[in-house]
């Protein structure tokens, strides 16, 4: 176990003790032996299960602060599926009933709704969004808040219309981002657009027509699924391996395919993870020179390696169009992307597509994007990202065998192939009623058929601890033959 391993658990094991502590003031009482009667009671035992808790705490059998059985002991002696009597603590959970710390266990809340309370109820750990970890450092967040209060005292000029490609300062700011990837265009090369999408959108419809041709990795991101069905382009999968698109099959798609474009997500890509090395890069930008074809760069998560392989874009700056959107290395509500275009007059192009598209990148969100480059505050919230993802992909790595799934030590989310008779539909169905959204591999391929495999993502509004009773489920799940859960 490695020092910096050792030193986490140590201070999550006090917090956990310190929160156990503030939401139980009563003595914790180690309710090991409540086993809920379910003889009586009609449908799925997982809803038997959180109706008794329910009925036991309105009764006086369980109290707050009382510690349930461990899931596992309490399926042992219902002679229940570990999944089902987690899908009724689950299930009770959601009815404000329960909840739990990573390391301590499931304990009745002080203030445990029953049937007809008012007040929130705990959502579901929601793995279904590939988002960057969310922020929860106060210094951090009032840093982020400050940056917010600065643009506002500019408010009212950045409430007008302005120019799409964005001010002279936010140009600025965007090149002084995009030299953190080795590019260095110049400012008539770059434009803001609001958000990656809204940029695939403008270049697809400048290079390719009605029923024309675009390749993209054979499981690929789902947005560009969806623009090229919106744009009536045809989307062809080129086969990939650990490395990414296999340059010869990549050669034979160009021949077969004439394609008016190559769209790749080459960094940590969504949702294989897989970054494709240098060598490999300089071999597909060789290809697309040869056949004249430009290169989409899709360069969502470019920023969160520390020292990955440099972009297409900066050793094929004349094919490439680059995208360095902001929402998966900042914040998925920064909807603004830095856009490189492969030379002066493509750039002309862009901007006059984009303004029919969407007249202008909100002046506010660049205000607020340029602000925390300058200032420092961008970076702040890439070093969170990255040893947030970092921890809990170990916790992914506790969880599941090696080499049963794909992910890499800085993605925030694992591509995970199915087994022991699972299908994608019967497992998402199943870990959903446990309260866990994944995503299966039909959303992600190009063409032909989907593989039985599903996305987890690990960021976005989920805590540690969800993190980990999550993968716990999902690794007893793949675990389990299907046939023998109990719903």
């Amino acid at each position: 176990m490695s020092t910096f391993v050792a030193a986490w658990r140590f201070k999550m094991s006090q917090f956990a003790s310190h929160t156990i502590q503030s939401i139980h003031p009563v003595n914790i009482m180690p309710a090991r032996n409540w086993t809920p009667v379910l003889e009586t009671r009609d449908g799925p035992r997982y809803l038997a299960i959180a109706a008794a808790v329910e009925a036991d705490i309105a009764a006086g059998r369980l109290a707050p602060g009382d510690r349930l059985p461990p899931q596992r002991d309490l399926a042992q002696r219902l002679g229940l599926d570990f999944t089902t009597v987690a899908r009724g603590y689950v299930e009770a959970g959601k009815r404000g009933l329960l909840e739990s710390v990573v390391g301590r266990g499931t304990f009745v809340r002080r203030k445990a709704m029953v049937r007809g309370e008012a007040g929130p109820r705990r959502s579901r750990a929601d793995f279904t969004m590939n988002m960057p970890p969310e922020p929860e450092d106060h210094a951090l967040l009032a840093r982020m808040r400050e940056g917010f209060k600065s643009v506002a005292e500019d408010l009212d000029s950045l409430l007008r219309y302005q120019g799409f490609g964005g001010s002279p300062a936010d140009r600025d700011a965007a090149t002084a981002w995009l030299g953190r990837r080795a590019l260095v265009p110049s400012q008539e090369r770059v434009f803001l657009a609001p958000g990656a999408h809204g940029a695939m959108v403008g270049i697809f419809s400048l290079l390719a027509k009605v029923g024309e041709t675009v390749l993209c990795e054979a499981i690929t991101y789902p947005g560009v699924r969806a623009i090229a069905a919106q744009l009536g382009l045809r989307l062809i999968g080129v086969a990939t391996d650990g490395d990414g698109v296999v340059p010869d099959a990549l050669d034979e798609a160009i021949r077969t395919h004439a394609p008016k474009a190559i769209y790749l997500n080459p960094t940590l890509q969504n949702p294989t993870t897989v970054t494709i090395p240098e060598r490999r890069r300089a071999e597909i930008c060789a290809l697309a020179r040869r056949y004249s074809t430009p290169i989409v760069e899709d360069d969502a998560y470019g920023f969160i390696p520390t020292h990955g392989p440099a972009p297409l874009a900066a050793m094929a700056p004349d094919i490439c169009w680059h995208i360095a959107g902001l929402a998966k290395c900042i914040g998925a509500g920064l909807r603004l992307a830095y856009v490189v275009a492969p030379d002066t007059r493509a750039g002309w192009s862009f901007n006059a597509a984009m303004r029919a598209l969407h007249v202008m990148a909100s002046p506010i969100t660049a205000a607020v994007a340029t602000r925390w480059i300058h200032d420092g505050t961008a970076d702040t919230i890439l070093r969170f990202i990255r040893a947030e993802s970092a921890a809990r992909e170990r916790i992914a790595a506790k969880w599941l065998e090696p080499g049963t799934y794909l992910s890499d030590p800085l993605s925030f989310n694992i591509w995970l192939p199915l087994s022991n008779g699972w299908t994608r539909s019967v497992f998402v169905n199943h870990v959903r009623a446990a309260g866990l959204g994944v995503v299966p591999s039909d959303a992600f391929v190009a063409s032909g058929p989907p593989p039985e495999a599903v996305r987890v993502g690990l960021g976005g509004p989920v805590s540690r601890s969800q993190v980990e009773r999550g993968l716990e489920l999902l690794a007893h799940t793949l675990a389990t033959n299907p046939e023998a859960v109990v719903s």
